[in-house]
């Protein structure tokens, strides 16, 4: 990469990714890689911009930082945008959004930092051209991220337009769904090498299994998205997306690994069905209907990734019951295993009977969860 060519980026991740994340961006060459809170900050070029937002499987969104300043009073978060030159990055007729991360006593509300950052910007386009860029939340042309922490504000481009978790395949979901990003992230967490049996007893709407999948073929995790916010940006350069993109599709590997799913609803494996057909995985992944307990154990060796239901996702009448039958299975049926389960009910976890010999702390939305392993000789 050229030195002038390279600039400051920031990928956001589900807390407790972070390391993974940045595992993949040095992995795309990455350079300066810096773990912070839920992100990573990285140096690269327009052509690591668009790989990344390509073939990150663990990143929500990457920003790209250009401009902060002190803030001491509201008056200049206004001023700061004012002056800065939005029209080298949006033209006039075109339109924008602002989203807001405020973590200052200077501004107690975000809409507020939405609203004086959209004001400045508008006004500068009148003051300049005599007209002005108008606001679309649902898909702008250019969104803007203002992130306000003590008495610094910076503010960023986002690339990615629509959260990079929305990877395009899931048109059917069930009642609690797990976020591509996290699925993804448990699957590269588990340490499953992509080549032996992969099994998910309880798939619900099948994104832990598509992820599994789509990890072992090398299919990017963008392959099944149209637009990405770079695109809309003036800067963007169409060839070399379209040679980005070549070069990432090229390396899809054809052949099948074992992948098998399972769960107790008829209709949430219909819907686990049509995500894989949408994308092209059905001839890849196995699913049938039945429950944990009933189900025949695939040959070992293997590796479980589940995302049981849990009390603040799906009630179920015995939730103790429920986690001591998880348990009592996998140590009669799944001997050479390495099961892993994540869940936000500490309790119920201790209730599987097992000692785990690993433990993460991931977060599933709002929820604190454990991701645990329990090897099975």
């Amino acid at each position: 990469m050229n030195p002038k060519e390279l600039n400051t980026y920031t990928a956001k991740t589900v807390a407790g990714l972070e390391e993974t994340l940045k595992s993949e961006l040095d992995e795309l060459g990455a350079q300066n890689t810096q773990v912070l809170k839920r992100a990573v900050t990285f140096l690269g070029d327009k052509k690591l911009l668009y790989r990344a937002n390509y073939s990150c499987r663990t990143a929500l969104r990457i920003l790209r930082p250009v401009l902060t300043f002190s803030l001491v009073k509201q008056e200049d978060l206004y001023q700061n945008m004012l002056d800065f030159p939005w029209e080298n990055y949006l033209d006039a007729g075109k339109t924008l959004a602002v989203d807001a991360v405020n973590s200052t006593s200077v501004f107690t509300n975000t809409q507020y930092i939405s609203l004086k950052t959209k004001d400045a910007i508008v006004d500068r386009f009148r003051e300049k051209t005599g007209s002005r860029p108008s606001v679309s939340l649902d898909n702008p042309d250019l969104r803007i991220n203002v992130h306000i922490y003590k008495e610094s504000c910076t503010v960023s481009l986002d690339s990615s337009g629509p959260s990079l978790h929305k990877r395009g395949y899931r048109k059917n979901q069930g009642i609690a769904p797990l976020s591509e990003v996290l699925a993804a992230g448990l699957v590269i967490l588990s340490g499953w090498d992509k080549k032996s049996l992969f099994y998910d007893p309880m798939c619900g709407s099948g994104t832990i299994l598509i992820e599994a999948a789509m990890a072992a073929k090398a299919i990017p995790a963008g392959y099944f998205r149209d637009d990405f916010g770079f695109m809309k940006w003036v800067d963007y350069d169409a060839d070399l997306w379209s040679s980005v993109k070549d070069q990432a599709d090229s390396g899809i590997i054809r052949n099948s690994v074992p992948i098998i799913g399972s769960d107790i609803s008829s209709r949430v494996i219909e819907n686990a069905k049509e995500n894989l057909s949408f994308a092209n995985l059905l001839d890849d992944i196995t699913i049938k209907k039945t429950s944990f307990e009933d189900a025949d154990a695939p040959v070992a060796p293997g590796t479980i990734v589940c995302n049981p239901p849990y009390d603040e996702r799906l009630q179920l009448d015995d939730i103790i019951g429920f986690y001591k039958t998880i348990g009592d299975v996998l140590k009669k049926k799944y001997k050479g295993y390495q099961a892993w389960f994540i869940s936000s009910d500490l309790k119920a976890l201790k209730f599987i009977g097992l000692h785990p010999s690993k433990k993460i702390i991931l977060y599933n939305g709002p929820l604190e969860c454990r991701f645990v392993k329990f090897e099975m000789y």
